[in-house]
C-alpha cells in the first residue's frame, strides 16, 4: 500500500489530516521530493516524524481511527510480502525470467512494512513480524498447489493485484478536493495497473508453454489467457469455479464507498454506466468498427470498497492469522 493511499484512508476518518501535516500543496511538495533527497532506509523514520508532527503526539498516542487504518494497511502488506517471499524461496516455482520482477515487488512490500511500523510504533496490531504461517494461500483449500504449480501461483498473484487496483480506485473519490495528492495517487494507481498487466502477460505465456515471450490474449479463455487489462468481469478471473473460495468477487460488484455523506456504489467490472452515461451505446465508433460491451467496460477501472476487500483477504488467513485478528470486519 502506498503512502498517498494511506493518507487518503486516514482522511476518511480525519478530514483535517492535510492541515495537520501542512498546507496541502506544501505537503505534496515535501512528499514528492522524497525520492530525490532520501534513501529507502531513511524513509520509515521520516514517515514516523510526519505523523508525530501531524498529531502533535508521540509514539503510542495516535488516534484510534488512524491506528485502525494503518494497521489494516500493515496486515495487507504482510499478506503480500509473505506470498512473494514464499514464492521466491520455493525452488523452481517462479520462472527464471520472472525472478527479478517478483523480487522487486517483494522488496517493495518489505519497505512498506517498515514505513507502517515506524508510523504506528507500539500501536501496531502485532509487535512481531507476521509470519507466513498466519496466512493460508490455499484459500481454505481452494488452491492446494499454489506453491507447486507455477500457473496457479501467478493466478493467485493476479487475483491479489487486481483486488489492489480496484481498492486503490475505491479511495480516489476521497481525494477529489485535494488536486495535487489526487494526481500523485492516480499516478501510483497506474503503476499498480502495470503490475497487473505484467502478471497477466506471464499467465498467457505460461498457458501457452512459452514463458519469456509475448502471447496474445484469448477472449474465449480469459481465465488462462487474459488480456493485459480487465475485460468485463474477466469470466470470473483465474479460478471462477474453485471451492470453497473462487476469484469471482474480485471482479464482481462490491459495497459502498462513502464520500462525505454521499454513498457511491462499487459496480462490477463489466459496468457500462458512468455518471448516467452509457459508455457503449452513448459512444460513436470509428467507421467500420463496433464498440462491444467488453470494449466499453475495458475503458474504466471500477472501485472496490474496503469491506469487500477485507472479505476477500480473510479467505487467505490461517487459524493463526485469525487469532491475530487479521482482516477482522
Amino acid at each position: 500500500m502506498d503512502l498517498f493511499k494511506i493518507i487518503s484512508d486516514i482522511e476518511k476518518v480525519d478530514p483535517e489530516v492535510y492541515e495537520r501535516f501542512d498546507t496541502r500543496r506544501r505537503a505534496f511538495k515535501h512528499l514528492t521530493g522524497l525520492g530525490q533527497k532520501l534513501t529507502a532506509a531513511a524513509l520509515p523514520g521520516l514517515v514516523g516524524a510526519l505523523f508525530n508532527k501531524a498529531y502533535g503526539q508521540g509514539t503510542g498516542s495516535l488516534p484510534a481511527d488512524v491506528v485502525a487504518v494503518l494497521n489494516l494497511a500493515l496486515q495487507l502488506e504482510y499478506l503480500e510480502y509473505n506470498f512473494y517471499n514464499a514464492g521466491l524461496n520455493t525452488p523452481g516455482l517462479i520462472p527464471a525470467s520472472e525472478v527479478a520482477a517478483i523480487t522487486t515487488i517483494r522488496n517493495d512490500e518489505a519497505g512498506h512494512i517498515k514505513v507502517l511500523r515506524q508510523a504506528l510504533g507500539n500501536q501496531a496490531f502485532s509487535q512481531s513480524d507476521v509470519p507466513v504461517t498466519a496466512f493460508d494461500y490455499t484459500g481454505q483449500g481452494s488452491f492446494p498447489d499454489w506453491n507447486t504449480n507455477t500457473a496457479k501461483y501467478f493466478g493467485v498473484a493476479q487475483s491479489f493485484v487486481d483486488t489492489g487496483v480496484r481498492a486503490y480506485k475505491g479511495g480516489a473519490p476521497i481525494l477529489i478536493n485535494n488536486k495535487d495528492i489526487l494526481q500523485a495517487a492516480l499516478n501510483i494507481h497506474s503503476v499498480e495497473a502495470r503490475h497487473s498487466s505484467h502478471i497477466r502477460t506471464v499467465r498467457r505465456a505460461l498457458a501457452s508453454n512459452a514463458v519469456g515471450t509475448i502471447v496474445a490474449a484469448d477472449p474465449n479463455d480469459l481465465n488462462n489467457k487474459p488480456k493485459s487489462w480487465i475485460s468485463g468481469q474477466d469470466n470470473g478471473g483465474a479460478a471462477p469455479n474453485a471451492t470453497p473460495v473462487n476469484t469471482r468477487p474480485v471482479y464482481a460488484a462490491g459495497g459502498v464507498v462513502t464520500v462525505g455523506s454521499t454513498p457511491l456504489p462499487s459496480p462490477a467490472e463489466d459496468n457500462l454506466m458512468h455518471a448516467q452515461f452509457n459508455a457503449q451505446t452513448g459512444s460513436t465508433a470509428p467507421t467500420g468498427l463496433t464498440i462491444t460491451p467488453a470494449a466499453a467496460s475495458e475503458a474504466f477501472d471500477e472501485p472496490l470498497d474496503a469491506a469487500t476487500v477485507k472479505t476477500i483477504a480473510r479467505n487467505f488467513r490461517s487459524a493463526a492469522g485469525a487469532a491475530l485478528g487479521l482482516f477482522n470486519p
